[in-house]
């Protein structure tokens, strides 16, 4: 392999990403416009400037396809989800019901939106946290962009150790080191996340209300980033598998008895500008009775949460489920310079079984089965006084907007990983840079591939052990440039465009996208700065 790590194929590499990002947040394109350019774009430089083949595009293209339907398999249960909820009222007696816990419109945004979603994460992936959380912040009384950027922001702390450990466990398969580093990999990177699970915390008080917020709800903050971030790194050492999900669950029942808390149950009369809001102050908002109590509304997700747990933590039955596989052989390709992609039997396989999808799939069909036999749909659309549009129509309506981008976005991550734009863009990085410059930039990487790939795992996947060979030839500790590998990959996922789409498409803005990553992109940037900083103090230590 000869790939060509000059100033001019480098700067061709990184345009896709440059291109995608400036006609989503500076030109305000939608999301299928963006996406669709940006693979005409990522072709045409692979075709010209990295001697790809035609059969190797095509090879990418339908990877890319195999790869979106991975996401998509969450993002149309979860959209047939949300026609339910909102077309029975559910969604209305959940706000009521949410009220009722505090009168503290702030902890009921951190309840939400951060803490209930970063659980969510623990046990889920492939982005249901945010088709779950962005309605129920919607439901509550957020602008739909702010319920949809604070969720992605919120559960950022939670994606590299969450769906137990799937993005942890792909990683020790793609790189080869002693058991010692890999404890090490392991402990650092649980310490570079704890910085995503405070500054997570701080974000999402500051876009509810600013100063005035971050005054009122920083005790709030404190104590469960603490929970979160320090009990990631506390339950490393029983089981990586475990370390999203266990602090995660911890902080879900903290929130109870800070429920009580003089502080935060009752209104915060300090907190007068609330930039998230749609409406006033919760207790003044305008209530139409809907057909259902809080305990039924809040049904589909105990249910969902009860087959997430059982279907991931109960091993006979996750084994059963994860038997059937699935995928498409593909063959060897490679280009002018060399790079070869491996052929494979089956590329990717879907254990559609034990798929989040699937556990989405039947909890919107038990759902339906409950609510149209006590006669929710009917009730509420009196109430309501919508229209008689059939669940179906509006699945469509809402599902293949957002399906459209996402196909779009991982075929353009695919062609820049079979023609080496992606391996030129981490080389260009090293060649130039020098060890401690390295070892800041290198959680940039991370960002890089997680954006996109659209996610963190497939981000450590591409660049783990390129990372790896880079800290080698520079004498650098292997566990921390790993580790920031890999907290820059869920940094990435704020700013992962099929992350926005998804939360775009279930909070009802589809083409919105570039609103939504302009509420996320600052913390994306302070949180890469503040990673290289604590990976350079991490390298003079570890050294």
């Amino acid at each position: 392999m000869d790939l060509p790590v000059d100033i001019l194929h480098w700067s061709l590499s990184i345009l896709p990403v440059v291109v995608l990002a400036f006609l989503l947040i500076q030109l305000r394109w939608t999301a299928q416009q963006a996406g669709a350019f940006g693979i005409f774009v990522a072709a045409a430089i692979a075709l010209f400037a990295f001697r790809t083949p035609l059969d190797t595009l095509a090879v990418a293209g339908a990877k890319g396809v195999w790869d979106a339907i991975f996401i998509l398999l969450v993002i149309w249960p979860a959209l047939l989800l949300y026609q339910i909820m909102d077309k029975s009222g559910g969604y209305e007696a959940m706000r009521q019901g949410i009220t009722r816990l505090s009168k503290n419109e702030l902890f009921i945004v951190v309840a939400l939106g951060w803490v209930f979603t970063s659980f969510l994460q623990g046990i889920d992936g492939f982005g249901t946290p945010i088709a779950i959380v962005a309605p129920l912040l919607v439901a509550f009384g957020l602008k739909p962009v702010y319920a949809v950027a604070i969720p992605i922001i919120a559960h950022i702390w939670a994606k590299f150790y969450g769906t137990l450990g799937a993005g942890w466990l792909a990683t020790l398969q793609v790189v080869d080191i002693d058991q010692a580093t890999t404890m090490a990999t392991a402990y650092q990177s649980a310490i570079l996340i704890t910085i995503q699970a405070f500054l997570g915390g701080f974000m999402v008080v500051w876009m509810y209300g600013r100063w005035p917020a971050i005054r009122h709800g920083w005790p709030l903050v404190l104590i469960i980033a603490a929970i979160q971030g320090l009990g990631q790194i506390a339950a490393v050492a029983i089981d990586p598998t475990l370390a999203a999900f266990l602090p995660a669950t911890a902080a879900l029942f903290a929130l109870f008895p800070l429920a009580r808390w003089k502080r935060y149950a009752l209104p915060a009369t300090s907190i007068v500008d609330r930039p998230a809001m749609l409406t006033s102050p919760v207790e003044t908002i305008e209530e139409k009775s809907p057909p259902m109590g809080t305990a039924m509304a809040f049904l589909p997700y105990i249910l969902l949460s009860i087959i997430a747990v059982s279907t991931s933590i109960i091993e006979p039955l996750r084994n059963a489920l994860s038997a059937f596989t699935f995928g498409f052989p593909f063959p060897a390709v490679s280009t002018g310079f060399g790079l070869t992609i491996p052929g494979t039997e089956t590329y990717s396989a879907l254990r559609p079984f034990s798929h989040p999808g699937a556990g989405l799939l039947v909890t919107a069909f038990l759902t339906w089965i409950v609510f149209q036999s006590r006669n929710y749909f009917s009730k509420w659309a009196q109430i309501a006084q919508k229209g008689a549009k059939s669940l179906l129509a509006g699945l469509i309506d809402t599902a293949v907007p957002a399906s459209v981008p996402i196909i779009a976005f991982l075929i353009l991550a695919s062609i820049m990983n079979h023609s080496g734009q992606n391996e030129v863009l981490a080389l260009g990085i090293s060649a130039v840079a020098p060890a401690y410059a390295f070892a800041f930039l290198s959680n940039g990487i991370g960002v890089v591939g997680a954006f996109t790939t659209s996610s963190s795992t497939s981000s450590n996947v591409l660049f783990s052990d390129l990372q790896i060979m880079i800290a080698r030839l520079k004498d650098l500790p292997e566990a921390t440039i790993l580790a920031a590998q890999s907290a820059g990959g869920t940094i990435g996922n704020a700013i992962a465009p099929a992350n926005v789409v998804m939360g775009a498409s279930t909070a009802g803005i589809n083409g919105k996208e570039g609103e939504i990553m302009r509420k996320t992109l600052p913390w994306t940037i302070v949180a890469f700065l503040l990673t290289g900083v604590a990976t350079v103090i991490l390298v003079m230590i570890t050294a």
